[in-house]
């Protein structure tokens, strides 16, 4: 059997309000949150191969989408969009393809993911996940080079094939 890629996708705002140290910092000012949440889920990425997609309620026109080569990928909904609707369409469209596990509080949102085939965690069993992650990523890069643990046991790039942002403005 072929062992399929693995994604996760984020529901931004949901774990934002969910977690209180976001919460706290989105009250400040919401980039803030932001940015905090994108950094945990970074290292999560480097540590575990695990592709991370990070999706959050927008203002523009159209779905946009950030990233850079070593970076996660970030969806902002279009103008009107809900982020929840992203998420389920990448979900509707990937699921068979690869393995998703989709990260949110909406138990809406988890029942239509489910319904894909994606897999479906509350905001704790994303916390969980990420702290146990960590530290294995930490002991593998320890054995592997006799060092400290610092640096990065994997850097990718999304690579969903095709348009993913031209799908999810079109369906």
């Amino acid at each position: 059997m072929t062992r399929r890629r693995r994604y996760l996708i984020v529901d931004g705002h949901s774990i934002i309000f969910a977690w209180p140290e976001l919460r706290k910092l989105h009250q400040r000012r919401t980039a803030l949150a932001r940015d905090a949440l994108a950094k945990q889920l970074r290292d999560y990425q480097d540590w575990t191969g695990v592709r991370v997609i990070l999706v959050f309620d927008g203002r523009g026109p159209k779905v946009t989408a950030e990233a850079d080569p070593h970076d996660i990928q970030v969806f902002y909904s279009s103008k009107g969009q809900t982020a929840d609707a992203v998420i389920e369409r990448l979900a509707g469209k990937y699921a068979g393809e690869f393995q998703l596990t989709v990260a949110t509080s909406d138990l809406m949102e988890r029942q239509t993911v489910t319904s894909f085939g994606a897999v479906s965690i509350s905001p704790e069993m994303l916390r969980e996940l990420l702290t146990e992650a960590i530290p294995r990523g930490r002991d593998a890069l320890r054995k592997r080079s006799g060092r400290s643990g610092q640096g990065s046991l994997y850097r990718s790039r999304f690579d969903l094939p095709g348009s993913l942002l031209a799908g999810s403005e079109n369906s």
